[in-house]
């Protein structure tokens, strides 16, 4: 008997969704509910308005089922509609920005460590936090769609909207930025994309 995979593919739920099956959008909002989530949280800084846009995200691809070209992976559409969420909403000033402990301790978290470790490693969560925070909203984006998503720069580029040139620019002075306030503590960032797939 062969093995055959019986998910449905990303297409045939858009496919579903266009007929009005709301199940299909269920499934992939369990599909990419974390992702969507994660990266709005790490440039909104705040996890109410994190669930907003992700809960915005989802109608849209309620609403722009028909528009959705099948035909290219749907990951870069969500990463899109959830940056320029997010976007829109540090634009109007919503609230204030809160500490990124959950994703910045996934980051850096410690496994069983000796006290002395435990606190090495709260002060590199700080910092990393701190340094994140510091870079400019453009710098942030392509810090976490690189490494904390994973995307290339050509997705990147795309996502975004700008330019292959653009995007690697943004990238070499955020890390340049991070390298200035994190010095040897820069391992993070490699490391980084490891815990978040």
């Amino acid at each position: 008997m062969s093995d055959v995979d019986l998910t449905p593919s990303d297409s045939e739920l858009i496919q579903r969704l266009r007929e009005s099956d709301l199940d299909a959008l269920g499934v992939l909002f369990e599909r990419y509910r974390a992702r969507v989530f994660r990266t709005a949280l790490i440039i909104v800084h705040d996890p109410a308005a994190a669930e907003d846009i992700l809960q915005d995200c989802f109608l849209k691809v309620y609403a722009h089922a028909d528009r959705i070209d099948t035909d290219r992976p749907l990951v870069p559409w969500l990463y899109r509609v959830t940056v320029n969420l997010s976007y829109t909403w540090l634009s109007r000033g919503r609230g204030r920005r809160t500490p990124l402990d959950k994703v910045v301790d996934r980051l850096v978290s410690p496994m069983r460590q000796a006290p002395d470790q435990l606190t090495e490693q709260i002060e590199l969560r700080t910092k990393v936090r701190d340094a994140i925070n510091s870079l400019s909203i453009d710098q942030r984006v392509v810090i976490v769609l690189y490494y904390l998503n994973g995307l290339n720069l050509q997705d990147i580029a795309e996502i975004l909207d700008l330019p292959v040139g653009t995007v690697k620019s943004r990238l070499y002075y955020a890390r340049e930025n991070l390298r200035a306030k994190l010095g040897p503590n820069m391992i993070w960032l490699p490391e980084a994309a490891h815990g978040y797939v």
